[in-house]
């Protein structure tokens, strides 16, 4: 072939195809397997010339909803805290010190704490017996039981089941009312500090 039939050749299987023809290979730099830019080289496979996959959208939507439920339950782990805060002054008793006050007075507090927390919990979850019956009864703990619904304590040698004493019912949560968050709101704001205007020290 003629080096102008060879050019034209040349500029066609580029257009058309995105490849040099065979009878141009040769006349490549000797010793540089690398083609022009954009051009395949030679004996390179159709995988090693295709452009990498990008990203999966499904992969990408798993990774951002996954982020979503992490937000969500960090959220919801907070407004449930406000909540028995705002209602019970939970975090406050939790993080006074006890030294110093006499047991009536934490007596008193307590029962605050307790009448604030429990109209909280009876308004967002309702919750079960893990086990039925009555604290100080006997029961037997089965085969294959779930550690996480009943955790053994005092002695436990060999295998189940086992005979033991109910000592905790547990509790589970079978529905749960948390109120509708606002957007916007700084969920990490649990209790609002409280000013009184015009009050004198």
């Amino acid at each position: 072939m003629s080096r102008i039939g060879l050019a034209f050749s040349c500029f066609f299987r580029v257009l058309f195809k995105g490849q040099l023809p065979d009878a141009a290979r040769p006349l490549l730099p000797a010793g540089d397997g690398r083609a022009a830019p954009g051009l395949p080289a030679a004996g390179a496979s159709a995988a090693a010339s295709a452009p990498a996959a990008p990203s999966a959208p499904a992969e990408r939507d798993g990774k951002a909803n996954r982020h979503r439920d992490q937000a969500a339950q960090r959220d919801g782990a907070l407004a449930l805290l406000a909540l028995l805060q705002r209602e019970g002054r939970l975090v406050d008793f939790a993080r006074e010190s006890l030294d110093g006050h006499s047991d009536a007075d934490i007596g008193a507090a307590a029962r605050d704490v307790h009448r604030g927390c429990r109209k909280v919990l009876e308004q967002v979850v309702t919750l079960e017996p893990m086990l039925p019956g009555a604290e100080d009864a006997a029961v037997t703990v089965p085969l294959g039981f779930d550690p996480a619904e009943i955790r053994l304590i005092g002695e436990t040698r060999g295998e189940p089941p086992f005979a033991g004493t109910l000592r905790h019912h547990g509790w589970r949560a079978t529905e749960l009312r948390l109120p509708a968050l606002a957007e916007g709101v700084d969920r990490a704001v649990v209790a609002p500090a409280e000013v009184e205007v015009g009050a004198r020290s």
